[in-house]
């Protein structure tokens, strides 16, 4: 996650390394099973499209969704759910103390965190792509049409690299103008003084959904960079990270097969193939693997929907910030997501 300062990154690195904390293999899930709850993390309510929590203290978003999943498919219902607010440097910390069961938290799947934290990722749910917010009356539809245009960058991160190594690759020339804070770098860009604004989708999605008028601004198809963000769990619970990765795949072949919230009775009670008749339960087996009961996709997905309802209704066209699905739709539709052969 790109706000999460070099700063902050070695504070959480220092305090996690010198007690790292392992789990048993399926004590996790069997702690979940026990306490009949998940501790999942959550953050001060205001990471839009991902993370929000109103004046009445329910949570929302995209994160928010995928732990309501998991407590659904551990629990059976997405009630059994304790949202746990950490800050960014508090989440690993928080995981190896066992305040939290696990991290879903756009966390950026990194080698140091895999390896020196004593992290286990499950597959990478979202696709963080790196983007441009440009203004609407420019009629951008590409990097290379912004030529020599000025483009506001948050001074000190990764942005600056990244923007400057695609740019020089593709001979694009533009302006840096650098800001500090995040607040200034928005007012600049409100107020007329940039041309574009780069940056992770999701906060583009924000800025843009925050401007006088969200109309003026569009963000770019084009991808600068990628991040992938995983789930994390304590390191040596693999039936844990079984379980996180059948459950990212499952809510991805519910979409593939057209599953929805809605005719998910209806698939059940007459499923279309072999292959979702396991998955809905109607044949045993799906959960014996896992330690789970054997409808617990069919409980997931009917509490949650699949992946593209959960999209769209955080982030995408259904919510406010109408964040392109781009490269975490389906591989069959130019993403890069895919199901797990479930046999």
């Amino acid at each position: 996650m790109k706000r999460f300062t070099s700063a902050l990154a070695g504070a959480a690195l220092a305090a996690a390394v010198s007690a790292p904390v392992l789990a048993a293999s399926g004590e996790t899930v069997k702690t979940i099973q026990d306490r009949d709850s998940l501790l999942c993390t959550g953050h001060n309510g205001s990471y839009l499209g991902f993370a929000e929590v109103d004046d009445k203290g329910k949570w929302t978003g995209f994160d928010i969704e995928f732990c309501k999943a998991l407590a659904t498919a551990i629990l059976g219902s997405p009630d059994k759910l304790q949202i746990i607010p950490v800050s960014w440097a508090q989440r690993f910390p928080a995981l190896q103390s066992g305040d939290i069961d696990v991290i879903i938290k756009v966390t950026g799947w990194t080698m140091g965190r895999d390896t020196e934290l004593g992290l286990q990722f499950a597959r990478p749910y979202f696709i963080g792509p790196t983007n441009i917010l440009t203004r609407a009356e420019l009629g951008a539809t590409s990097a290379a049409d912004l030529e020599g245009g000025v483009f506001c960058i948050n001074a000190g991160t990764s942005i600056e690299r990244i923007v400057a190594d695609y740019m020089g690759a593709k001979g694009i020339s533009y302006e840096a103008l650098n800001f500090e804070k995040a607040e200034e770098l928005r007012s600049a860009l409100y107020a007329g003084r940039c041309d574009a604004l780069a940056g992770f989708g999701p906060f583009l999605a924000a800025t843009r959904f925050n401007a006088p008028n969200p109309d003026d601004f569009v963000i770019l198809d084009e991808v600068l960079a990628l991040e992938p963000e995983g789930i994390a769990a304590r390191q040596g619970d693999d039936n844990f990270i079984d379980v996180i990765n059948w459950m990212v795949s499952a809510l991805l072949m519910a979409e593939e097969h057209g599953i929805t919230q809605a005719n998910v009775d209806e698939m059940r009670a007459n499923p279309p193939s072999s292959s979702i008749g396991r998955l809905l339960g109607a044949t045993p087996g799906i959960g014996d693997r896992l330690g789970l009961s054997n409808d617990w996709a069919y409980n997931m997905i009917k509490a949650v929907g699949n992946y593209g309802e959960i999209y769209d209704r955080t982030v995408g066209e259904g919510s406010p910030y109408k964040l392109p699905r781009g490269l975490n739709n389906l591989w069959s539709k130019g993403g890069l997501h895919y199901t797990l052969v479930l046999d």
